[in-house]
Protein backbone atom coordinates (compact mmCIF):
# COMPACT_ATOMS: atom_id res chain seq x y z
CA UNK A 1 0.00 0.00 0.00
CA UNK A 2 1.50 3.48 -0.84
CA UNK A 3 0.77 6.51 1.07
CA UNK A 4 1.49 9.83 0.37
CA UNK A 5 2.43 12.90 3.08
CA UNK A 6 0.35 16.10 2.42
CA UNK A 7 1.56 19.37 3.68
CA UNK A 8 -0.73 21.68 5.17
CA UNK A 9 0.84 24.54 3.26
CA UNK A 10 -0.24 22.28 0.16
CA UNK A 11 -4.12 21.83 1.52
CA UNK A 12 -3.69 25.84 1.72
CA UNK A 13 -2.55 26.36 -1.91
CA UNK A 14 -5.19 24.02 -3.12
CA UNK A 15 -7.51 26.11 -1.33
CA UNK A 16 -6.17 29.32 -2.91
CA UNK A 17 -6.73 28.19 -6.36
CA UNK A 18 -9.30 29.62 -8.19
CA UNK A 19 -11.93 27.93 -10.94
CA UNK A 20 -9.78 29.58 -13.56
CA UNK A 21 -6.44 28.28 -12.17
CA UNK A 22 -8.43 24.72 -11.82
CA UNK A 23 -9.54 24.58 -15.21
CA UNK A 24 -5.91 25.49 -16.42
CA UNK A 25 -4.59 22.32 -15.62
CA UNK A 26 -7.78 20.23 -16.81
CA UNK A 27 -7.03 18.55 -19.82
CA UNK A 28 -10.39 16.45 -21.29
CA UNK A 29 -9.19 12.94 -22.38
CA UNK A 30 -9.43 11.70 -26.29
CA UNK A 31 -12.47 13.28 -28.06
CA UNK A 32 -13.92 14.94 -24.72
CA UNK A 33 -14.77 18.76 -24.94
CA UNK A 34 -15.47 20.86 -21.49
CA UNK A 35 -17.91 23.65 -22.11
CA UNK A 36 -19.52 26.89 -20.68
CA UNK A 37 -22.93 27.28 -21.38
CA UNK A 38 -23.79 30.95 -22.33
CA UNK A 39 -26.23 32.46 -19.81
CA UNK A 40 -29.76 32.79 -20.62
CA UNK A 41 -31.80 35.97 -21.92
CA UNK A 42 -33.59 36.46 -18.85
CA UNK A 43 -35.16 39.64 -20.26
CA UNK A 44 -36.73 40.27 -23.75
CA UNK A 45 -35.54 43.56 -26.22
CA UNK A 46 -38.59 45.29 -24.66
CA UNK A 47 -37.29 44.86 -21.03
CA UNK A 48 -39.78 42.47 -20.19
CA UNK A 49 -38.30 40.43 -17.43
CA UNK A 50 -39.18 36.50 -18.38
CA UNK A 51 -39.32 33.93 -15.44
CA UNK A 52 -37.14 31.11 -14.72
CA UNK A 53 -39.54 28.53 -16.50
CA UNK A 54 -40.35 30.40 -19.51
CA UNK A 55 -36.49 30.46 -20.25
CA UNK A 56 -35.44 27.44 -22.22
CA UNK A 57 -32.45 25.57 -22.05
CA UNK A 58 -29.48 27.68 -23.46
CA UNK A 59 -27.67 25.26 -26.63
CA UNK A 60 -25.08 27.79 -27.42
CA UNK A 61 -21.37 27.06 -25.25
CA UNK A 62 -18.18 28.40 -25.08
CA UNK A 63 -15.22 25.46 -25.83
CA UNK A 64 -13.09 26.20 -22.42
CA UNK A 65 -11.04 22.87 -22.91
CA UNK A 66 -10.71 20.22 -25.19
CA UNK A 67 -8.61 16.74 -25.34
CA UNK A 68 -6.19 15.47 -27.64
CA UNK A 69 -8.70 13.58 -30.14
CA UNK A 70 -10.30 10.33 -30.61
CA UNK A 71 -7.69 7.34 -31.92
CA UNK A 72 -9.23 5.81 -35.72
CA UNK A 73 -8.72 2.25 -36.41
CA UNK A 74 -4.96 2.43 -36.83
CA UNK A 75 -4.69 3.75 -33.28
CA UNK A 76 -3.31 7.04 -35.39
CA UNK A 77 -5.25 10.49 -33.59
CA UNK A 78 -7.60 12.09 -35.23
CA UNK A 79 -6.96 16.14 -34.29
CA UNK A 80 -10.03 17.63 -33.07
CA UNK A 81 -12.55 20.12 -35.12
CA UNK A 82 -12.86 22.69 -31.89
CA UNK A 83 -10.61 24.62 -30.19
CA UNK A 84 -10.45 26.18 -26.74
CA UNK A 85 -12.65 29.76 -27.79
CA UNK A 86 -14.41 28.25 -30.17
CA UNK A 87 -18.38 29.33 -30.21
CA UNK A 88 -20.51 25.79 -30.48
CA UNK A 89 -24.09 24.31 -30.53
CA UNK A 90 -24.64 21.75 -28.54
CA UNK A 91 -27.47 18.93 -28.29
CA UNK A 92 -30.18 19.33 -26.08
CA UNK A 93 -29.74 16.82 -23.71
CA UNK A 94 -26.22 15.01 -23.07
CA UNK A 95 -23.13 16.37 -21.28
CA UNK A 96 -21.46 15.29 -17.87
CA UNK A 97 -22.12 18.58 -15.51
CA UNK A 98 -19.08 19.70 -13.88
CA UNK A 99 -19.14 22.33 -11.06
CA UNK A 100 -16.17 24.29 -10.03
CA UNK A 101 -16.60 26.50 -7.82
CA UNK A 102 -19.99 27.12 -8.16
CA UNK A 103 -19.64 27.32 -12.03
CA UNK A 104 -21.60 24.87 -14.23
CA UNK A 105 -18.99 23.67 -16.86
CA UNK A 106 -20.45 19.92 -19.16
CA UNK A 107 -18.31 17.55 -21.19
CA UNK A 108 -19.29 16.64 -24.10
CA UNK A 109 -17.51 13.83 -26.93
CA UNK A 110 -16.45 15.64 -29.90
CA UNK A 111 -19.07 13.80 -31.86
CA UNK A 112 -21.79 14.91 -29.80
CA UNK A 113 -21.27 18.31 -30.97
CA UNK A 114 -23.73 19.84 -33.53
CA UNK A 115 -21.73 22.30 -34.75
CA UNK A 116 -19.35 25.88 -34.38
CA UNK A 117 -19.54 29.06 -35.27
CA UNK A 118 -16.87 30.60 -37.42
CA UNK A 119 -15.27 33.22 -36.07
Amino acid sequence: MKCALIEMMDVFKLRELGAADILKSFTPLFDRVLVERFAPEVKTKGGIMLPEKSVGKVLEATVVAAGPGARNEKGDFVPMAVKVGDRVLLPEYGGTKVVVEEKEYYIFRETDIMGKWAN
